[in-house]
């Protein structure tokens, strides 16, 4: 090199320093990327999710994604079925996902979240987001469809794959959404993002869908994709129709799916995240959390929580028949008959105690449920559940059974208003469940009125407690024991 001109050195110099980074880039991606387990690639084009852990809710999500990936056997997909996980997802899922579900599984390292101190309160459960980008290293694919768990697929989506470098849905007036996108993969495009990430690129929610909006903020001018009748793919970027994205609060209006622009393909639930379809509890309150438990019982089923639900079934069942056979009644325990009365202190006490555990009644059978069961088994655990604890607590505080029952029965009435298949649109089935609650309200609250005055009288005939080294005396109402 020294008998060559001074330009053409430092020409080479810069070439080497390219290639030196270009390789360091692609040893780097490659370390990110631990592992691919599963079967390998079949086809050209892939969709593929993302999992995590470290949220409170890391088993519904996997059940989740299960479902969704199965789903997509239904509906035909022509495409291989990635999964892009973090390197501390439990082993025996990664199995069933790679065994059972013939998924492909990508086992990647967490990219770290330059926006996480921007990320305040729930939304820290958004902080591994970013490991959606590493959908630009699945290069064995010419096209992916990069999807999240709350997905439920109505029809063949593979027309998709015909789309552009980058294509999104606005569900939004402003920003895309994340929760279905196509890609081509590209590991120049990856080490970009993973540079940005570096230098701090502006991200407005300090997840992967500011990051990516930041990315491609020009996709709002944008044309709509067309697939071409020809089978032939795009180039460039395009937003995508809303059939493609439908978001769930669209069909409460009417209780039926009509979007104009686009086919109706895929709905999602962006909403709280307690009413993400596969919870038991979404249905009735939301009409389509039961579309998801379908798509589950078809696909995947609940063996793994039958033998939970079993237990919980046999341990109400003892509840009931040692509650009826003991009579556990708290006036039995402790009674004496004293010429003196309570004390306003303990009399409050007593109340109380009663309200708690009339609350616990309803409340313990509702989170001791598996989380991801079918609304029917749900409902019914909880409703059998709740009234063996209603008998328990009639028994223990002597009180009138109607009275106490009057809640259950309220809350089967508004199940079976919420239920109801035949409303003209949502808005009449918000007004009918208002007037259900507001025509209920006088009868819980004449229940609590008449528990309370039953505890009262019981009070004032047979005070609780008597006095240390007092003998207890045997009271007329004990002898009925």
């Amino acid at each position: 090199m020294a008998g060559l001109p001074r330009w053409r050195r430092m020409a080479t110099a810069a070439a080497l320093l390219l290639a030196v980074a270009a390789a360091a880039g692609d040893e780097r991606g490659s370390q990110l990327v631990r592992a691919v387990e599963g079967p390998p690639a079949r086809h050209r084009h892939a969709y593929a999710a993302m999992m995590y852990m470290g949220t409170p809710r890391d088993y519904e999500f996997y059940v989740a994604v299960r479902v969704m990936m199965r789903s997509l056997t239904r509906v035909r997909a022509h495409a291989d079925r990635v999964l892009i996980a973090s390197a501390d997802v439990p082993r025996d899922w990664v199995r069933a996902m790679t065994e059972e579900d013939g998924m492909r599984v990508v086992i990647v390292e967490n990219l770290k979240n330059p926006y996480e101190n921007n990320l305040g309160g729930i939304n820290r459960r958004f902080k591994l987001t970013l490991n959606k980008l590493y959908a630009w290293t699945l290069v064995d694919y010419e096209r992916v469809v990069m999807i999240d768990s709350d997905n439920i697929f109505l029809q063949n989506t593979d027309e998709l794959f015909q789309c552009g470098q980058f294509c999104a849905v606005f569900i939004n007036p402003c920003y895309f959404h994340t929760g279905l996108f196509v890609l081509q993969p590209s590991m120049d495009v990856f080490k970009g993002m993973l540079h940005d990430l570096e230098i701090g690129r502006e991200n407005s929610d300090g997840a992967d869908q500011g990051f990516l909006v930041g990315c491609y903020p020009e996709l709002l001018d944008k044309p709509m994709f067309h697939p071409p009748e020809n089978g032939t793919k795009l180039n460039g970027t395009y937003r995508l129709p809303l059939g493609y994205q439908m978001d769930a609060s669209y069909y409460y209006l009417k209780l039926h799916w009509h979007v104009p622009c686009g086919p109706n393909s895929v709905i999602t639930f962006p909403s709280a995240p307690w009413f993400k379809p596969w919870y038991w509890w979404s249905w009735p309150i939301l009409p389509l959390g039961l579309s998801w438990h379908k798509q589950r019982w078809e696909n995947l089923g609940y063996a793994a929580e039958m033998p939970v639900i079993l237990m919980e079934v046999l341990m109400y069942i003892v509840i009931i028949t040692v509650t009826r056979l003991a009579r556990p009644g708290m006036t039995k325990l402790c009674y004496n008959r004293r010429p003196e009365k309570q004390s306003a202190l303990v009399q409050w006490l007593i109340k109380l105690s009663m309200i708690v555990a009339m609350v616990a009644a309803y409340s313990i059978p509702f989170f001791v449920i598996p989380r991801t069961v079918h609304p029917l088994m749900g409902w019914s655990l909880y409703l059998f559940g709740a009234l063996a604890l209603s008998v328990l607590v009639i028994n223990v505080f002597l009180l009138p059974s109607l009275d106490v029952l009057t809640t259950w029965f309220a809350i089967v009435g508004a199940l079976i208003v919420m239920a109801f298949p035949w409303y003209h649109g949502g808005v009449v089935r918000v007004l009918a469940i208002f007037g259900y609650g507001f025509c209920s309200a006088p009868f819980l609250w004449t229940s609590l009125v008449r528990m309370m005055d039953s505890l009262q009288t019981m009070l004032e005939r047979d005070p609780f407690f008597p006095r240390l080294g007092e003998p207890a005396q045997e009271t007329e109402f004990s002898k009925l024991f």
